[in-house]
């Protein structure tokens, strides 16, 4: 017997008006009723519709894939973060598409430092308007798996960079460059969570320069503002996660390949990875976006601020996660990534892993966040 999708049910949302409906009373639900609360004006209540059609089977589906086209972010990322997970990698490529995207150019160099090709790729990314013409740039990061640490092989690795082990990452969005003093000055502004937060910290001054002299304790705030003010989780990256994100399929010591130059990072130069040219250096952090991406689309990743990570410090891999989670202890001390504007280009590998007091400034700390959907929640 085939099923009526628009009968009510007993988890059927009420469509009434303000007035509560008399008793035993039809009521409007179903389908048809998931359709109409899908053209609300009111974005909560359009929100509150997505998850009830996940109930319909596949006309459901159809009414979520809908909404990503839908003119609100909100509905748009919602609607994304239900149907991400639901089917196989084909499915979840179609959904995908209906996101806006940006073209960039990755690019591969030799142990020279020379280029040896360009690769024009695409990513997708969801835009956070934080008010005041500033925005926050989320860039979709595939799920996938690889191999986290440096191979023994690898000049200048560290002990605590092994053992090397397999970790599976679930998709998410991660921002597109670290956090920049306009967006740290926009949810400054917004109304306090845990701990106030200073909306100037920065040693170098400008609007699109990334924060700096950032405590981990108030990156972890200005994650709790904007997951208040979006109603999504906003938070530091595991360090899982940020390896995986910086790495973007390459197993070099950098996503460029086996060395970096000043064209490449923001990175202190008075000694050289490998081979290649020394030549000026910046001493300072620069604008974020001034050097390319990696094949994710992410930028400054190597060098101009080491980033936060969400874990506690741990002296090796040894009994680390699988899973791509936050990695917790009681070491009070915090996980830095990605070296600095400060520090030489061993520091600025991707498998390059720094502990720091959780409670010192140093304009040399910076942080990007990332923003989970509801499948990883």
């Amino acid at each position: 017997m085939t099923e009526n999708l628009d009968r009510p049910r007993e988890y059927d949302a009420v469509l009434g008006g303000q007035n509560p409906p008399p008793i035993d009373a039809a009521v409007l639900g179903g389908l048809q009723g998931v359709k109409r609360r899908l053209t609300n004006p009111e974005v909560e209540v359009r929100l509150a519709a997505l998850s009830d059609a996940l109930k319909y089977g596949e006309a459901g589906l159809d009414l979520i894939i809908q909404a990503l086209q839908n003119e609100s972010n909100q509905v748009k990322f919602t609607a994304y973060s239900l149907l991400i997970n639901i089917r196989g990698r084909k499915f979840r490529e179609q959904i995908a598409n209906f996101l806006p995207s940006f073209e960039f150019d990755a690019i591969a160099v030799n142990k020279l430092g020379q280029k040896i090709s360009i690769c024009r790729r695409v990513a997708r990314y969801l835009l956070e308007d934080l008010g005041n013409g500033v925005f926050l740039e989320m860039v979709l990061i595939p799920s996938g798996s690889f191999l986290m640490g440096s191979l023994e092989t690898e000049a200048e690795r560290q002990s605590y960079e092994s053992p090397q082990h397999k970790v599976k990452i679930s998709s998410f969005c991660m921002g597109k460059y670290p956090v920049t003093q306009a967006q740290w000055k926009a949810v400054a502004a917004l109304p306090q969570v845990n701990i106030s937060l200073n909306p100037d910290p920065s040693c170098f001054k400008g609007a699109n320069l990334p924060v700096e002299q950032v405590l981990w304790e108030e990156a972890v705030e200005f994650c709790a503002r904007l997951s208040q003010k979006t109603g999504y989780t906003y938070r530091l990256p595991s360090e899982a996660e940020w390896e995986y994100a910086c790495r973007a399929g390459t197993t070099t010591p950098f996503y460029f390949g086996e060395t970096i130059t000043p064209e490449l990072v923001n990175y202190k130069q008075a000694e050289t990875s490998t081979s290649e040219a020394e030549s000026g250096f910046h001493d300072k952090t620069t604008p974020v976006g001034s050097f390319p991406p990696n094949s994710f689309g992410l930028y400054d990743m190597h060098g101009n601020v080491f980033e936060w990570c969400a874990d506690s410090w741990h002296d090796n891999y040894e009994g680390a996660p699988s899973d791509g989670s936050v990695w917790k202890s009681n070491d009070p001390k915090k996980l830095l990534r990605g070296g600095s504007w400060a520090y030489y280009p061993r520091v600025c590998r991707s498998a390059f892993r720094f502990h720091h007091d959780a409670r010192q400034r140093y304009p040399v700390i910076g942080f990007r966040v990332v923003c989970v959907g509801a499948w990883n929640e």
